[in-house]
């Protein structure tokens, strides 16, 4: 009786460390498949490379894609890598899953405002966005659609080039709830469509849709619902086929005429001065690809179909 109790026990066990070795071979194939949220949350932002076009996209679909801190800060992180590759000539901000962005999450203040640090050198660290304090030298553009409000707005200001959806609503709606611009929005939406114009969207706190941004220049081309993100990549495809050196010369000159010039002979002493050294490095060859046939007719150059 006591080896046939001992049988059974042992069989027991090994009934059960099968099973356990099972369920534990099932657990790390779904693992590896497609992890759970719980045992490994999807990251915050996501990008991707097509050529030299980096794509940056934000995924909180949940909430809009509310940026949160840990949210800031890989968006920050993605657009130093940006900044400092140089293989990459454009970058193309994203929101996944149907919203560019809602702003920042206010749930996250409302819970842990006392462990909100900002910093109060906008030259010494990030906005609470992430990268709205950046200066880039090189060009990004914004696919939007949904909601691109408040916080989000602001880092659609960030971009050189807005495509928006037709569906898709602008708007400071962070003005319901006190929470103030301090992510570039009072800075930059003025220079944008005017002082004006910036003052109704700003003080009202109301929505904007696609037409009336692009009657504004809040918008740069609208598209059909579910097309921004590839109409984005497309003109970033195009912009990076450009001569860069030259490109980035001119768009930095537009940028120090607007927010840095001190006067008009200084901004054009400016482009002067930036663009004279393109000449020699890109310009001449330009020149001598145009005598010899290309571009003739304002034909622009075609992206890569591998791309």
């Amino acid at each position: 009786m006591s080896l046939s109790l001992t049988l059974r026990s042992v069989s027991t066990r090994l009934l059960l460390t099968s099973k356990s070795s099972f369920l534990s071979r099932l657990q790390w194939r779904n693992s590896s498949d497609g992890p759970t949220q719980e045992a490994c949350p999807a990251p915050s932002v996501v990008s991707g490379t097509r050529g030299s076009v980096l794509t940056i996209g934000i995924n909180r679909p949940t909430v809009r894609n509310a940026v949160d801190r840990e949210t800031a800060r890989r968006l920050l992180e993605e657009f130093n890598t940006f900044e400092g590759d140089p293989t990459l000539t454009v970058a193309v901000l994203h929101g996944i899953g149907g919203n560019f962005c809602a702003g920042y999450d206010l749930k996250e203040l409302a819970h842990h405002s006392a462990s909100l640090k900002l910093e109060q050198d906008v030259t010494k660290g990030p906005g609470p966005m992430g990268p709205s304090r950046l200066q880039l030298s090189k060009p990004v553009v914004a696919a939007i659609s949904g909601y691109a409000v408040a916080g989000g707005l602001e880092l659609a200001l960030l971009a050189d080039l807005r495509v928006v959806e037709r569906s898709a609503i602008m708007g400071v709606f962070c003005r319901r709830f006190g929470v103030p611009l301090i992510d570039g929005g009072t800075v930059r939406l003025p220079r944008l469509i005017g002082l004006s114009r910036a003052l109704d969207l700003i003080l009202t706190g109301r929505p904007v849709g696609a037409e009336e941004a692009l009657a504004f220049g809040l918008a740069n081309r609208v598209v059909p619902d579910g097309e921004a993100f590839q109409a984005a990549l497309d003109l970033a495809q195009q912009m990076s086929l450009f001569p860069q050196r030259c490109l980035r010369a001119d768009r930095a000159s537009a940028y120090h005429s607007v927010f840095a010039a001190s006067s008009f002979s200084q901004a054009m002493q400016y482009e002067f001065d930036n663009g004279v050294e393109v000449i020699q490095v890109e310009a001449i060859a330009g020149a001598n690809q145009f005598s010899a046939g290309v571009g003739r007719g304002g034909v622009f150059p075609k992206k890569d179909p591998a791309e």
